[in-house]
C-alpha cells in the first residue's frame, strides 16, 4: 500500500485516552481552521468528532464499484499532540469504538450498477479499530482502520465475517488491482478519505468463489472532521 501511517505511539495512547473523561463544556471548531489554534492546542484537552457523508464509494474485486451513501455515520475520539519532532503538526487521534457508527449496505444506502441493491441482501460494518495521525496544519489525515464485514441474504445465508484492514488515507493509496486518492481536509473540516486493503479467504466455499478471493477491497469515504475544545 504506497499510503504508511508512523504510529508508534497510537495504541498506547489510546488505551490510555480511552480512560480519560473530558468536559462536555465545548465548542466546535473545522479541523481545519488551524494555523489560529496553535498555541490552544497545546495546552487544552479536546475531542474530535467523525461524520461520514454521501457520494462515497466503496468496490472489491474486479467488480464495479458501489455507490453509497454513508450519511449518518459518527464517531467520537480523544485527540493528543504528538511530541514527536518529526510530527509536531500532528495530532495524535483515537476514536472510541462504543461511539462509532457506520450505515450498512443496504438497499435504501447502496446502489450497484445504478440500481439500489436488493432488499434481502445487507452487508454490516462493525469497526475493531480507528485510530491515527491528523496534520494540523497541512490537513493530512492517516487513520487506521479495522472492521468486519457482515454479508447477509435475509435469513437464508450469513456469510462468516470480511475481515478489512487498511489506512484511510487523504493522500494516495494503491495497490496492485484498485487504487485511490483523496482528499485533505478544507476550511470546513470536510475531506475525502481512501484505502486499499486486502481480503483474505474466509471459512466459505461460495464467498470465497463468488467474490475471487483473495482480493483487494477500495473504500472511499467523504468525511467531516472537527474537534472541540474544552471552554474551561
Amino acid at each position: 500500500m504506497a499510503s504508511m501511517i508512523n504510529s508508534s505511539n497510537s495504541p498506547i495512547l489510546c488505551k490510555l485516552l480511552t480512560n480519560q473523561p473530558y468536559n462536555p463544556r465545548i465548542r466546535t471548531i473545522a479541523f481545519s481552521s488551524l494555523s489560529g489554534q496553535k498555541q490552544l492546542l497545546k495546552t487544552a484537552a479536546y475531542t474530535v468528532e467523525f461524520k461520514s457523508l454521501e457520494a462515497c464509494k466503496l468496490g472489491i474485486s474486479s467488480y464495479p464499484d458501489f455507490e453509497y451513501n454513508a450519511q449518518g455515520g459518527t464517531g467520537t475520539g480523544i485527540a493528543t499532540v504528538v511530541e514527536d519532532n518529526e510530527l509536531k503538526d500532528h495530532v495524535s487521534v483515537c476514536f472510541d469504538l462504543k461511539t462509532l457508527h457506520i450505515p450498512p449496505l443496504t438497499t435504501a444506502t447502496t446502489r450497484f450498477l445504478g440500481l439500489p441493491l436488493p432488499p434481502f441482501l445487507r452487508i454490516d460494518i462493525v469497526p475493531e479499530l480507528f485510530q491515527g495521525n491528523i496534520g494540523r496544519e497541512s490537513g493530512k489525515v492517516d487513520l487506521e482502520f479495522k472492521a468486519k464485514f457482515l454479508f447477509s441474504a435475509g435469513r437464508i445465508y450469513r456469510a462468516p465475517p470480511l475481515m478489512v484492514e487498511t489506512v484511510l488515507t487523504t493522500e494516495e493509496s494503491a495497490g496492485k488491482m484498485r487504487s485511490g486518492r483523496g482528499e485533505r481536509l478544507n476550511g470546513e473540516g470536510k475531506c475525502r478519505l481512501v484505502g486499499v486493503a486486502t481480503v483474505e479467504p474466509i471459512d466459505d466455499v461460495f464467498m470465497n468463489t463468488f467474490l475471487g478471493l483473495p482480493t483487494e477491497c477500495l473504500a472511499s469515504l467523504n468525511a467531516l472532521i472537527t474537534y472541540s475544545t474544552s471552554s474551561s
